[in-house]
């Protein structure tokens, strides 16, 4: 069930507002590395709006981009499962701003958190602070150059943070794997080769190793 503001619930209940999504990106600087942030909005002009911080609960006045560089965001499921979520985004090419954000910099595995504000259509202003309504990360950006006369949209594939769960662990069971955690554990010192190891119980001296036929030196046959 997804929790609403005191102000989100009193717009709902008296049916008076308009929904506006907004979509911030963190990429990277292909030179240094260095994260760099964009903003936009499925409306016009440039604002500056809060939104509810993902990760912290908090907020975070953050400026937004619009003049049509967001198209379009598909349907994003709302459950209340751990399932891997997909969702695309359209942005516009002609915009310099994307071309800035997909060719520019490196955007892949670049962060996405998308966020639903609700304005007031009297004041234009927005209730409360715009609410996350999927985080996660830039599967696919696609650069294609469209022919004459054709769309030159950028379709990005978004696959939420939920898919950090299915990933395995690559670390091994190996000594040293369990040094770099501390140089003094020596637990695993023998894993290579115990697989090797042979215990014959019952006998004394441990191993024994037998002669051709089978028959072990020293021991009648039979015992």
């Amino acid at each position: 069930m997804r929790s609403l503001s005191a102000e989100n619930y009193a717009a709902l209940q008296s049916r008076r507002l308009v929904a506006r999504d907004f979509i911030w990106f963190v990429v990277r600087d292909r030179n240094t590395g260095n994260p760099v942030t964009d903003g936009y909005w499925s409306d016009v002009g440039q604002i500056t709006a809060s939104v509810v911080d993902p990760d912290t609960g908090g907020t975070s006045l953050r400026t937004w981009f619009g003049a049509g560089s967001l198209i379009q965001i598909s349907d994003i499921p709302l459950v209340s499962s751990l399932t891997v979520q997909n969702v695309t985004v359209t942005l516009s090419q002609v915009a310099d701003r994307v071309n800035a954000l997909i060719r520019t910099y490196d955007a892949k595995q670049g962060r996405v958190e998308i966020y639903r504000g609700l304005f007031d259509p009297d004041t234009r202003l927005m209730v409360a602070p715009a609410t996350p309504r999927f985080v996660g990360t830039i599967d696919e950006a696609p650069i294609k150059t469209p022919k004459e006369g054709e769309s030159g949209d950028v379709t990005l594939t978004l696959t939420s943070n939920t898919q950090e769960l299915t990933r395995s662990n690559p670390d091994t069971r190996s000594d040293a794997s369990q040094r770099l955690r501390s140089a003094t554990d020596n637990f695993y010192q023998d894993a290579a080769v115990v697989g090797t190891w042979q215990q014959f119980w019952g006998r004394a001296g441990g191993a024994i190793r037998t002669s051709v036929g089978g028959a072990a030196p020293g021991l009648p046959i039979g015992q």
